[in-house]
């Protein structure tokens, strides 16, 4: 059984006990999230397809941890004007633990 969600303006493909790296979200570690937004759900062959979500569909998992992550540089350059400027970027990310898929 395996579910896709939408959380952060991005979808993901989850199952049971997957660990998975989110958008940050405003829980705690160890504390309970619900994930609603869930788009489809396969129940061992059996697809529901919502428009644009599956009704009474939730998927349950734990925030495991809250980190960031990698760090990304945008540089900006003018030719022969003498601008640069270098910019660098962690994203806020949340470590989730799905535990269970409702439908």
């Amino acid at each position: 059984m395996y579910a896709v969600l939408e959380t952060g303006g991005k979808q993901y493909r989850v199952s049971t006990g997957d660990r998975l790296t989110v958008e940050r979200l405003g829980v705690e570690p160890g504390a309970a999230v619900t994930f609603d937004r869930v788009l489809l759900v396969n129940n061992d062959g059996q697809l529901a397809v919502g428009t644009p979500t599956v009704a009474g569909a939730t998927v349950h998992a734990e925030v495991v941890e809250q980190k960031r992550g990698e760090k990304l540089v945008a540089w900006k350059m003018k030719r022969r004007k003498g601008y640069h400027r270098k910019v660098g970027h962690r994203q806020e990310l949340t470590v989730v633990q799905v535990k269970e898929i409702k439908l």
